[in-house]
C-alpha cells in the first residue's frame, strides 16, 4: 500500500496540505498505532507499535490521543521535511534529535517550521524510536488500523525515501512537561515466563535451563519474534502438532530447540509447541533489547496442559 498525501497536485496559490516529506527512511521505518486486535478469525496479526510506552508517551507530549499513529523507527532512525509547521515528539529510544542541523530536546514537544528537515539520529541505547506528530500520522486505515503488518502486508509500506505522510488536524496541545518517565533500555532482558500449555513436552531440564543465564536476542530478532541464542531446548515428545492459536507473546520453540518470542506481527497459527507466555505488560523491554542482550525467562510456575 503507498503512502501519500494526495494523488492530485494542489490547486496553484493554494496552501500545500499537511504533510511530512521521507527524506531518509532509516533501516526499517514504519507507521504504527495500537494495531488491529480482534481480527485473528481472520488470519490477521494484532500488529501495533512494538513499544507501545513509548508509543503512548509520545502522543501525549503532542496533545494526541493514544491510538494515533506514530513513526516506529528501527536502529539508525528517520529525516523528515515538514511541508507545514508541526509539533513532535520523539520518544523510545534515546537518540540525537535535530532541526536543521540545530539539537533540539527529546522526548519533549518541539515546534517545527514548515519546510524545515527533522532528523531523528541513531539511538544510543535501545533500538526502537518513535516519533509522533501533532494530528497523528493520517495515511488510510485498513480493518480499522493505520498500523503497517509485515507478516501480512496490510498497511502501508515501510517508508520509502520521497514518500508523503498526510497529517490530520492536531488536537489541543497538553500544558508542558517538567519530567517524562521513561525505563532505560535492559542490561538485561528479564522476561516472566507463565509456563504451558506444551511445557509437557519438554525435559525437566530443557524447563530449568530456559530460567537459567545463557541466552541472548539473536541479530535476526525482528517485529515477528524476538529470536533468541542460546543452549537448545530438549523435547520429551517428538509428535506432529496441529496447527493451534498463537497468542501475543507465546514462546513458540520451533525444531532448532531455540525459544522465540511472539512480538505484534506474530502469526495467529503455528505448529511447534508453546513452552510459555510472557504477559503482555513485559513485551515493550523486548522491543527496545538489540543483539546480543543477555535474557533471563523467569519462570513463574505450570500452565494448565493438554
Amino acid at each position: 500500500m503507498t503512502v501519500a498525501a494526495s494523488e492530485a497536485p494542489a490547486a496553484a496559490g493554494a496552501p500545500p496540505a499537511p504533510a511530512l516529506e521521507v527524506v531518509r527512511p532509516g533501516a526499517l521505518t514504519t507507521v504504527q498505532d495500537e494495531g488491529r486486535p480482534g481480527h485473528a478469525h481472520l488470519g490477521v496479526p494484532r500488529s501495533g507499535a512494538l513499544d507501545a510506552h513509548a508509543h503512548r508517551l509520545a502522543n501525549r507530549l503532542v496533545g494526541n490521543p493514544r491510538g494515533a499513529a506514530t513513526l516506529e523507527t528501527t536502529l539508525d532512525g528517520v529525516s523528515l521535511r515538514t511541508l507545514v509547521p508541526v509539533t513532535v515528539a520523539v520518544t523510545g529510544a534515546p537518540c540525537p534529535v535535530r532541526v536543521d542541523g540545530r539539537p533540539v530536546p527529546w522526548a519533549a514537544p518541539v515546534r517545527v517550521p514548515a519546510g524545515a528537515l527533522l532528523d531523528i539520529g541513531r539511538p544510543t541505547a535501545g533500538l526502537r524510536t518513535y516519533v509522533a506528530v501533532a494530528g497523528g500520522v493520517a495515511v488510510e486505515p485498513v480493518l480499522g488500523s493505520r498500523s503497517a503488518d509485515l507478516l501480512s502486508g496490510l498497511g502501508p509500506d515501510p517508508l520509502a525515501s520521497g514518500v508523503l505522510l498526510p497529517v490530520g488536524a492536531p488536537h489541543p496541545t497538553p500544558p508542558a512537561v517538567d519530567t517524562v518517565p521513561w525505563q532505560a533500555p535492559p542490561a538485561e532482558l528479564v522476561l516472566p515466563l507463565l509456563l504451558g500449555p506444551r511445557h509437557d513436552w519438554f525435559t525437566a531440564e530443557a524447563v530449568r535451563m530456559l530460567a537459567a543465564p545463557g541466552y541472548r536476542v539473536s541479530p535476526a530478532a525482528n517485529r515477528i519474534g524476538l529470536r533468541t541464542e542460546g543452549p537448545a531446548l530438549a523435547r520429551t515428545k517428538n509428535d506432529e502438532l496441529p496447527s493451534e492459536g498463537m497468542v501475543l507473546g507465546a514462546v513458540q520453540v520451533p525444531p532448532d530447540g531455540l525459544p522465540v518470542v511472539f512480538l505484534a506481527d506474530h502469526p495467529v497459527t503455528g505448529g511447534y509447541p508453546v513452552i510459555g507466555v510472557v504477559p503482555e505488560e513485559h513485551l515493550p523491554a523486548a522491543a527496545q533489547a538489540v543483539p546480543g542482550t543477555p535474557i533471563r525467562f523467569a519462570v513463574r510456575g505450570a500452565g494448565r496442559s493438554r
